[in-house]
């Protein structure tokens, strides 16, 4: 089965070849970051617009690198939601105008299954069932997953996700856009425990997260200085990465204890950050657990993970559709995914 995967959620533009016997052949991303780093964040209206023009040459460039031929495809899958709507909607429509023309059907996937299922892409993947840490832009989950399709939601944030509080908190330090990746960079220079940031609900007994306590707290050391110096940014940067990772590391163990599960998978933008990464590698090696992440590539949105999130819905019995007709949903609870594809 080779499933084609278009991802137009936000500020990237992928496209990607997935067989369901030999992996993924072929994907091609475009980054907007260029572009609306001149804005300071993500402009919804230019990001339409430069989906559009992008689509197409990626698809010709996806299908180049793997050989192969629009008429090969099995099945279309393209992002849904959540997402800016008008990005979502260039996807999307694109996705079942091919359909059309191709005479193949299409199936809406949902972006944050896209990002749970990306460790699958590897070449040591994680087997089912095991926890997932999924965090990505405005999403901070702990799930049990079972199977494709089969979550259980153990915990999630009640306010700021922690991909929110690194980019807002950069905002507060002064750094340009995309600040979270610029944060994360800084904090590496940064001497540990020249400050120290709140943990929030870390000694909770459930296991949600909160975050805009963090935010807030970077907000009054920034106001305590008399100026922003390089060295106080590089500290502070340090001192809220320290505390972010403390948080999702304890949480992580706690998931892991609560549901005797062995392995870990971490997804989302925030899955490539080195300290995190660091940290829950030296302590799956202290409490023998296994730790699973997407390969850096897969961290961001992409069309590879479309479309083995596709291909693995169609092989759980999720049934593709005529192509032709189609909504977007910019506002979409993962959980609604669950047990769809045992229905």
């Amino acid at each position: 089965m080779l499933v084609l995967g278009i991802e137009s959620s936000c500020d990237e533009t992928g496209i990607a070849l997935y067989d369901s016997a030999a992996g993924l052949l072929s994907h091609a991303l475009h980054s907007q970051v260029a572009m609306h780093a001149e804005y300071g964040g993500v402009v919804p209206e230019l990001a339409s617009r430069d989906h559009i023009r992008r689509v197409v040459p990626l698809l010709r460039e996806t299908f180049e690198r793997a050989g192969r031929q629009l008429d090969d495809v099995d099945a279309i899958a393209y992002t849904r939601g959540p997402g800016l709507s008008g990005a979502l909607l260039v996807g999307c429509a694109f996705a079942e105008a091919l359909g059309v023309a191709i005479d193949k059907p299409t199936l809406p996937v949902h972006h944050l299954e896209g990002h749970l299922l990306s460790p699958l892409l590897s070449s040591d993947p994680p087997t089912f069932p095991f926890v997932a840490l999924l965090v990505s832009g405005g999403h901070t989950q702990l799930m049990r997953v079972e199977g494709v399709g089969r979550y259980e939601l153990l915990g999630e944030t009640l306010d700021d996700a922690a991909g929110e509080a690194f980019d807002k908190s950069a905002k507060l330090l002064g750094l340009p856009y995309p600040g979270g990746a610029l944060l994360s960079k800084l904090a590496e220079q940064g001497q540990p425990g020249v400050y120290k940031l709140p943990r929030p609900m870390l000694h909770t007994p459930d296991l949600n997260f909160s975050f805009s306590g963090l935010k807030t707290a970077v907000l009054t050391l920034v106001r305590e200085q008399t100026e922003l110096s390089e060295r106080f940014k590089a500290d502070a940067a340090c001192a809220f990465q320290e505390a972010i990772v403390e948080v999702l590391l304890k949480k992580s163990l706690k998931a892991l204890k609560q549901t005797g599960l062995k392995q870990l998978v971490v997804a989302g933008g925030v899955g490539a950050n080195r300290q995190l990464r660091s940290t829950l590698n030296e302590e799956a090696k202290r409490k023998h657990f296994r730790v699973y992440y997407p390969e850096l590539e897969f961290c961001t949105d992409n069309g590879a993970m479309i479309a083995l999130a596709g291909c693995l819905r169609l092989q759980a019995g999720t049934p593709a559709k005529p192509a032709g007709s189609f909504s977007v949903q910019p506002r979409w609870p993962l959980m609604e995914m669950s047990d769809r594809a045992a229905r």
